[in-house]
């Protein structure tokens, strides 16, 4: 099976149940192949984790919020300060 890269973008969910089938997809992107998809050989293939959440956890991460309320009454000059305003 061959499908474009932007066939791909609108019916990924129809093109990746294709591969479990059993299918190999050639993804080509303005006429030359970019991507094959191809099924996982075997039924005890490891499937790997996923987040449970939209960004996943990491606990690395930065936190953006303050202990206590900001006063935005002075204006966000001083608080926008480093991010390009």
């Amino acid at each position: 099976m061959e499908t474009t890269a932007r066939e791909f973008n609108q019916n990924a969910s129809k093109i990746l149940a294709a591969a479990e089938r059993g299918e190999r997809i050639t993804v080509t992107k303005n006429g030359r192949p970019v991507a094959i998809l191809s099924p996982v050989s075997g039924t005890d293939a490891p499937v790997s984790p996923y987040p449970t959440d939209p960004m996943g956890e990491d606990p690395d991460a930065p936190v953006f919020h303050s202990e206590s309320p900001v006063d935005w009454s002075a204006g966000r000059g001083d608080y926008l300060e480093g991010f390009g305003a």
